[in-house]
């Protein structure tokens, strides 16, 4: 199947266009504003089915409008009719046309053109009116407000806020491929009963999510500060998961990594790694041979041991026992220990190379309610 892109090199398009090739039998045709008007004609000639998201909204001149959005929808059009080709096509519309401006009158004749061109050729059209979306390498300063939150915010550029109040309706990029596959794979199937075929359908793209320009400004300035804080998003929130990868991907590719605080002593060092209110925190240590850590316990918290680097033996008390049970790990097994409340445990570095281990608690450390209570594991 040959699936010809409009738009090809743009946010949408060059989402779409890497996504659609790693689907099996697929072919990819792109058209963006370097291809000329040849190469579009050759292109419909053997499309099966059409994604046209080539569009201007952010033009020099007003009548750019009429070439970008009209025009080139209605050249397409007449060009498959001429072809006699009744080629599918999935149309990516706007909100805004229901607004009285240039871009949504453009939006709304282009739409209208579609429908003529269904009428004629009995090709199914689907024309998407997208919510504001957003994900990675959608362009900054030009028609998203996430894109240049994200950019300025990753760069640490100020940001303006006109109303922090204003609420958005927000749907990411995945979700609109997915639903433009779901109508590709639908025009495509050659089972479809005429009606349905011949029918000029309005789609949006699915989940959408409402949120306030404030809300959004406060996730984002979020994300940057958890590389100190490390307090990690509340990724069951589908749209701050999505929002999260989003914003990594306007930092700069000298700006991925971070260095995390050490605090060292005789003993090694340890740091912590990720915090989060739902699961706890995430801490790593390196301990010299010999050294023995722990000896405390905890009424609530839990915690897992995870001996990455090294030989090591923890041990266990019960509190109200003198019986000391013993538990020998080493890195190569990545085997877990779990550390059940009431029993006062210990991790002796007893290999002859530094020990590296990787620890969880149930919640996150708080100076004020520490939980822990020094005590010897063996007496």
């Amino acid at each position: 199947m040959k699936i010809l892109v409009t738009g090809s090199e743009g946010f949408i398009g060059s989402n779409l266009c890497v996504w659609l090739r790693h689907k099996p039998d697929v072919e990819v045709l792109g058209f963006d504003r370097d291809h000329t008007q040849a190469e579009l004609r050759n292109a419909l000639q053997s499309a099966d089915c059409i994604v046209h998201l080539a569009g201007v909204n952010r033009p020099q001149s007003v009548e750019e409008f009429q070439t970008g959005n009209v025009d080139l929808t209605a050249a397409i059009c007449q060009q498959l009719i001429e072809q006699k080709r009744s080629v599918p096509i999935l149309f990516s519309s706007s909100i805004q046309v229901e607004l009285d401006n240039p871009y949504a009158e453009s939006k709304r004749q282009a739409e209208t053109v579609l429908s003529e061109y269904a009428r004629q050729s009995g090709a199914r059209v689907v024309i998407f009116r997208f919510s504001n979306l957003f994900g990675k390498w959608c362009r900054p300063n030009y028609n998203s407000v996430v894109a240049t939150f994200c950019h300025n915010i990753a760069n640490g550029i100020p940001i303006t806020i006109s109303d922090p109040n204003r609420a958005i309706d927000f749907v990411h990029v995945d979700d609109a491929i997915q639903s433009l596959w779901h109508e590709i794979s639908r025009c495509t199937m050659g089972d479809q009963p005429k009606e349905a075929v011949e029918q000029v359908v309005f789609r949006n793209a699915e989940p959408r999510y409402t949120v306030t320009l404030g809300e959004l400004a406060a996730l984002l300035q979020s994300f940057l500060c958890s590389r100190e804080t490390l307090i990690l998003p509340d990724f069951s929130n589908p749209f701050v998961h999505k929002l999260y990868g989003t914003f990594l991907s306007y930092l700069g590719q000298d700006a991925f990594a971070y260095n995390l605080l050490q605090r060292s002593d005789p003993r090694g060092a340890l740091a912590e790694f990720v915090k989060s209110a739902s699961f706890g925190q995430i801490f790593v240590s390196r301990t010299n041979p010999g050294v023995t850590r722990g000896n405390h316990y905890h009424h609530a918290k839990t915690e897992k041991f995870l001996v990455l680097e090294g030989e090591a033996v923890i041990r266990f008390r019960h509190i109200k026992s003198d019986d000391v049970s013993e538990y020998k790990v080493r890195g190569k097994d990545f085997r877990v220990v779990d550390i059940p409340p009431g029993y006062t445990h210990s991790i002796e570095n007893v290999g002859a190379s530094e020990l590296i281990t990787l620890f969880w608690a149930s919640e996150i450390f708080d100076a004020q309610r520490p939980d822990t209570v020094w005590e010897e594991v063996l007496t």
